[in-house]
């Protein structure tokens, strides 16, 4: 079994400026007493996604935040994978919000895309990377299966979740409780793995 560092420090940099993934992540770390603060409180810019992987994007994001606020930081990236649009939109997710960061845009393009397709499959990745200033980084991935609606449902979290139906369930992303999410998303799949490595007495 990997020998994982262990997080022991009061502070936290969450390396993201999408203040739902901050809620949410947030709201999964409530339970360790560790202060959180985000990217955009410290007034850090968003680094540019060069990575081709989630892995590589969330490894780029924490590097920069946790170097320039000399604190641990975590970062995620994740995204929307559809195999009948060749995985897109993946790593590009947010950029097909547009600049404005308008996911009605996004969902609309991806059932474009789907018209006269079949196969609705879906699933959602998130990749966590909780790295420290001295450059040492830990990995993880969560994935979370289902199928694309349309219409779109709820308008409670963010993202593509309204278009987003998890395996098993009658209710999208978009109309779950944050309770009811947090139990099986790709997010807390992820997240379960690196509190078990890396957070765990």
């Amino acid at each position: 079994m990997a020998n994982h560092r262990h997080f022991s420090e009061p502070k936290l940099v969450i390396a993201s400026h999408n203040q739902g993934k901050v809620r949410e992540i947030e709201e999964l770390l409530r339970r360790y007493n560790i202060e959180v603060i985000s990217a955009s409180d410290l007034g850090l810019d968003e680094p540019e996604e060069t990575g081709t992987t989630f892995i590589a994007n969330a490894e780029l994001k924490a590097l920069a935040a946790a170097e320039v606020a000399d604190l641990p930081a975590l970062a995620d990236d994740s995204g929307l994978v559809v195999p009948a649009l060749n995985g897109d939109p993946g790593i590009y997710s947010a950029r097909w919000a547009g600049p404005a960061k308008d996911f009605d845009i996004a969902m609309g393009l991806v059932e474009e895309g789907l018209n006269g397709i079949d196969d609705r499959s879906a699933y959602f990745v998130a990749a966590l990377a909780l790295c420290w200033p001295d450059g040492h980084c830990e990995t993880f991935e969560g994935r979370v299966d289902g199928s694309l609606v349309c219409p779109a449902r709820g308008d409670l979290g963010f993202g593509y979740d309204p278009m987003f139906l998890p395996q098993g369930n009658d209710q999208t992303f978009g109309e779950m409780d944050s309770d009811a999410k947090h139990a099986i998303s790709h997010r807390a799949d992820a997240f379960t793995k690196l509190t078990r490595a890396c957070f765990a007495d």
